[in-house]
């Protein structure tokens, strides 16, 4: 007789999908690389950058915390097809520490961002396998003020 397949629930994709983004709201390194498989990548659309490896993607992150210390993002809706799990976020914070973009850093401004995102997460059982993130990365340049 073969092996059983066993079916994950929606709730637990979403659940698996958030993990790496309520691990970054706490800065919490340890708990994101956990969420995610070894060779686990990240592509950050609006910047260009695409990391594969659990550890390069943590080096990522810690670069936008280091520059939006308080930075967190808050769910709207979540929506799961087969193995991938759709998240609509906003994240917020301020800025208080230089920002690498795709054409250099921007010095700290001090002034808040809001910008709505979407993440697009490939989940293989209880960890994500990829992250495609995209944001508008003119709002967010224009909510610091570097453009019109």
């Amino acid at each position: 007789m073969p092996p059983q397949a066993t079916t994950v629930s929606p709730q637990t994709m979403i659940e698996v999908a958030k993990a790496p983004i309520l691990a970054y709201n706490d800065k919490n390194w340890q708990k994101a690389k956990a969420s995610m498989t070894p060779n686990f990548v990240y592509d950050e659309v609006a910047t260009q950058r695409r990391v594969e490896g659990a550890d390069q993607v943590i080096g990522l992150w810690k670069g936008w915390a280091e520059s939006f210390p308080d930075s967190k993002a808050t769910f709207h809706a979540a929506h799961v097809s087969g193995s991938t799990v759709v998240l609509e976020v906003t994240w917020k914070g301020t800025h208080q520490g230089p920002l690498q973009t795709p054409k250099g850093s921007i010095p700290a401004t001090g002034k808040r961002i809001d910008i709505r995102a979407c993440n697009v997460f490939e989940v293989a059982g209880e960890q994500v396998r990829t992250q495609r993130q995209y944001f508008d990365m003119a709002t967010m340049l224009q909510q610091l003020g570097v453009t019109a």
